[in-house]
């Protein structure tokens, strides 16, 4: 096993000089589109591909990120915008969006993926599948402990990135919509507004205010330096440090410390210690109010909040200006080696040595001299004249001829050639690619296919009251799904069937019945899914709603049979990922894209729906809001109680209440948007694509009056706006679309 690598930021030309200078292997940066960071400097296509080559030339690498989700709109963007860097040597390409993996792999087939945290891969399964598909190298959810890592990479053999440095989001990659219903700005699209860093207020319905707590979403900074020797015996092939939005001081300082303590590991790893200078330094560049060691050792827990403040505990101005005069004020350079000879009669001749690479070019004849002979010294001037060049000269050794003539011009066009040269060799451009850019087929012009189940309406429960309130309704549904966290496993059987007898008991129309599988599966969860696929069979139970990569993987492993049904969190911006998931059932469209940007999607696959109410889930966190109010339901013995689970929320500073829900069985939260989604205007217009009513934090009463009002609207007697059973609801991003 190689060293492992340092990863460090760059959201600036001068972060990528301040990280190289101070030791990183490589370097992951954005472009002027599709990166994450869509507020930082980031990179021009000019400076992004003298980036590369000048990294190259150090012998480094670079990465770019191309990690948000895709509108199809845009989609054509996107072989235009990576083919240059393509071209300079680009490394690899890290990816959130399937559509864009998908994409990438057919145009640029010679491109390493990654696959970014923002894919949220929680599991070997997740992992297995995705180097099925071409993956080079899996960054894992944040939330993973170095256990699960360990087994990710010991089964599959994959590249492991993870973070071990920096600032840490308190929901779950790639789930967290919060800013985007908030304030129009997506996470998933690199324009994250932060909401979590804002105060809440943690009430409990019975027990009131938890005192103490202001801020419940914010986590503390990661710092993993004292484990490094864990994290590099665990077999991790890159440690990635957070801030492309840092400044170049905070880059090039963490860099070296980092840098530092791998090296010593290497050198001696039975001595390793870390000094409490370079702690105090690492708490100095701009580091939260307190730092932890992340999710590596614990699943969740109170330590891991900053509480009080999420403010940073400010800087040390004197460090910084030590840094930028180390790291920032001068660019590292190449260092070269020159062999010159100049001998009369024959070509001038110049070899130039670098990292192993060696160039010979050759340039005019050597001429005897006919009034005043060339010196030794303007010869050197001329070839050591490497100016703002990658490179710098360490030893020239230099062999002449007395009384020769050699013009100035010419010795600085041999040093250019054979500089020119050397770069080939150092930074090699690619070949083209196999596929020319109008080779690209037009996804949207495709035969519409006929869409299955048009118009009909669906429903998804998550309390047994909500059951209660569905069976005495008069609504017809053509699907009815039923939370996994409802199911008990000592009685899974018998539940099963008396859920299809309810049904059967309410002689009206039998939907289909599924049960939506959680969102976030985690090795412990194994057992549980493997035990309920096996239920899954009987006839009781027509099929299962899938809301990740790891669930979908594992049922395609384990042979699943049944109806396979995406939910809105299984991503599909685009038609090229909607390709990619044909083997499913139906896809829920997704949650941000507007109306217009819905539209392309629905000729490519037969059984889309739409969310057409409910509390839409803007988080789902491995910490437990419960657990920082020191009353974690399973060690109160309350775990198995949906009641109990139901009782948290959270008020913002504009007195709204955000439900959440404590999901006890597979150990996470769900963070609901406290407005609720309502499109009862779109049904009433007469949808042609499957719509789905989603309960979840409403009592039985409010649940009956939901269901009534849109049976009402779907036999056409509902009358005026008044009949509208909520008093505050939103039409989501159905108009403008996330940002």
């Amino acid at each position: 096993m190689g060293k492992v690598e340092l990863l460090a930021p760059a959201g600036s030309y001068e972060s990528l000089i301040g990280a190289l200078h101070a030791g990183a292997d490589a370097i992951y940066l954005g472009g002027e589109k599709f990166g994450a960071r869509a507020f930082a400097e980031n990179f021009t296509t000019e400076t992004l591909c003298h980036g590369i080559k000048y990294a190259h030339a150090l012998g480094k690498k670079i990465f770019l990120t191309v990690n948000t989700l895709v509108k199809e709109k845009e989609f054509d963007e996107i072989y235009d915008y990576i083919y240059p860097f393509y071209k300079a040597g680009l490394d690899a390409v890290i990816v959130q969006d399937l559509g864009v993996f998908q994409f990438i792999k057919r145009h640029f087939p010679d491109m390493e993926l990654h696959v970014s945290t923002q894919m949220t891969i929680t599991g070997t399964y997740g992992a297995k599948l995705l180097k099925e598909m071409g993956a080079h190298r899996i960054v894992p959810a944040r939330e993973l402990s170095l256990n699960e890592i360990k087994d990710i990479k010991q089964e599959t053999g994959l590249d492991i990135e993870t973070f071990v440095h920096g600032a840490m989001c308190y929901c779950y990659s790639g789930q967290c919509l919060f800013s985007s219903y908030l304030g129009g700005r997506s996470g998933n699209r690199g324009k994250c507004a932060q909401p979590c860093r804002l105060p809440y207020e943690i009430v409990h319905k019975q027990k009131g205010n938890i005192k103490g707590i202001s801020y419940p979403l914010s986590l503390k900074d990661m710092c993993t330096i004292e484990h490094l020797p864990q994290l590099i015996e665990a077999g991790i092939d890159s440690f990635k440090i957070e801030g492309r939005m840092k400044k170049p001081e905070y880059v090039a300082g963490v860099t070296e410390i980092y840098r530092k303590y791998i090296d010593l590991y290497y050198a001696d790893p039975h001595s390793y210690k870390v000094d409490q200078s370079d702690m105090d330094k690492l708490r100095a560049l701009y580091i939260r109010s307190e730092i932890l060691d992340g999710y590596y050792f614990r699943h969740n827990g109170r330590e891991m909040i900053t509480l009080t403040s999420p403010s940073y505990s400010g800087s040390d101005e004197q460090l910084l200006i030590s840094i930028r005069k180390k790291y920032l004020e001068k660019e590292p350079k190449v260092k070269i080696s020159m062999e010159a000879n100049f001998s009369l009669g024959e070509k001038a001749k110049l070899t130039v040595s670098a990292n192993g690479f060696q160039v010979t070019a050759f340039g005019e004849v050597v001429q005897p001299a006919l009034k005043a002979p060339i010196t030794k010294e303007n010869i050197q001037k001329g070839l050591l004249g490497l100016g703002d060049s990658f490179y710098a000269c360490d030893s020239l050794t230099l062999i002449m001829d007395e009384q020769i003539f050699y013009s100035l011009k010419a010795i600085k066009e041999l040093r250019r050639e054979a500089i020119t040269m050397l770069t080939d060799k150092l930074c090699p451009n690619r070949d083209d690619a196999r596929l020319e850019r109008n080779d690209i087929q037009d996804n949207t012009s495709k035969e519409k296919t006929v869409i299955d189940e048009t118009a009909e309406c669906r429903l998804l429960i998550s309390k047994n009251e909500q059951m209660e309130a569905y069976l005495e309704s008069d609504i017809e549904v053509s699907h009815l799904i039923i939370e996994s966290h409802l199911l008990k496993e000592q009685s899974l059987d018998d539940q099963l069937k008396e859920f299809k007898n309810q049904i059967l008991r309410r002689k009206s129309r039998i939907p289909k019945l599924l049960i939506a599988l959680p969102y976030i599966l985690r090795k412990r969860d194994y057992s549980w899914l493997s035990n309920l696929t096996s239920k899954l069979s009987f006839r009781d139970i027509d099929g299962v709603l899938v809301r990740n990569l790891e669930t979908y993987a594992f049922l395609k492993e384990n042979n699943y049979k049944g109806l396979l049904y995406g939910d809105a969190g299984f991503y599909c911006w685009n038609t090229e990922s909607v390709q990619y998931l044909n083997e499913f059932t139906g896809l829920c469209l997704p949650l941000e894209l507007s109306k217009k940007e819905q539209a392309p999607l629905l000729s490519t696959h037969r059984g889309f729906e739409q969310i057409v109410y409910g509390h839409m889930p803007m988080m789902v966190t491995a910490n437990c809001i419960a657990k920082t109010s020191n009353q974690c339901l399973k060690t109160v013995g309350k775990s198995d109680s949906l009641k109990e689970q139901y009782d948290y929320s959270l008020v913002d500073r504009m007195n709204k209440r955000l439900p959440v829900h404590t999901n006890c069985k597979h150990c996470y939260n769900v963070i609901y948007n406290p407005v609720v989604l309502s499109l009862h205007d779109k049904v009433k217009a007469g949808m042609q694509i499957g719509k789905r009513l989603n309960l979840t934090v409403e009592t039985k009463e409010e649940a009956k009056k939901v269901l009534d009002y849109f049976w009402a609207i779907e036999i056409g007697t509902v009358s005026k706006e008044k009949d509208i059973p909520f008093a505050d609801y939103t039409t989501g991003h159905e108009k403008k679309g996330a940002l």
